[in-house]
């Protein structure tokens, strides 16, 4: 279980950091209660978390031949992928272009609501959130670790992971905004998925 544990909270802490997310709980926090926007957003994460889990699970009554060479070529495939993005991304980003794809977002999602209470902000939030986050990488990251590990590890790590990132950034989001480098980021989140790709070869053998 330590081993799904650990495995949950560093794929998700690295993934999550300077995503769309990232930026959403950010922008909202801005606006509204930050403890309103981080519980909402720590909510849609922690259910898109255990649907994922769920879903990894039931992957796991498939044909073992498959799931083995399936989850093998996710984690190869989504690391080499990522580490391909940090190749072409400039040496120096900046976090001004996302956050603004995010305001863009919140003020769609907010004219839609008009006039809103504070559950109005909250389902706001809780929405934003699990949209962005479906078929996001580290949904299909969490479904791979799912499948061979213990999925109360997996869960409650990947669900830890997502509460650090979303105080992080409903907190201090905007100060970080420009050390994050997102380069270096996406670069050490592709090693981790090779890392973790290359373990489930070993743990077969």
């Amino acid at each position: 279980m330590l081993t799904a544990f650990t495995a949950g909270l560093s794929i998700i802490t690295v993934s999550e950091l300077g995503d769309k997310t990232f930026f959403i709980a950010m922008y909202l926090a801005m606006q509204h209660s930050r403890r309103l926007i981080f519980t909402a957003v720590t909510a849609a994460l922690a259910a898109m978390t255990t649907l994922s889990v769920v879903l990894g699970r039931v992957a796991s009554l498939l044909p073992a031949s498959f799931i083995y060479h399936a989850e093998i070529a996710l984690f190869l495939g989504f690391g080499l992928k990522l580490i391909y993005d940090a190749y072409k991304m400039p040496a120096v980003t900046g976090c001004d272009e996302v956050l603004e794809e995010a305001k863009e977002a919140v003020i769609k999602a907010e004219a839609q609501l008009g006039k809103k209470s504070i559950w109005a902000v909250w389902i706001e939030g809780f929405l934003m959130t699990f949209v962005a986050e479906w078929g996001d990488r580290t949904q299909l990251a969490t479904i791979s670790l799912a499948i061979n590990n213990n999925p109360f590890g997996v869960a409650s790590g990947a669900i830890l992971g997502h509460a650090i990132c979303a105080a992080i950034a409903v907190t201090c989001g905007k100060m970080l905004c420009g050390r994050i480098n997102e380069r270096q980021l996406t670069f050490i989140g592709g090693c981790l998925f090779i890392l973790f790709g290359i373990l489930a070869v070993f743990e077969k053998n």
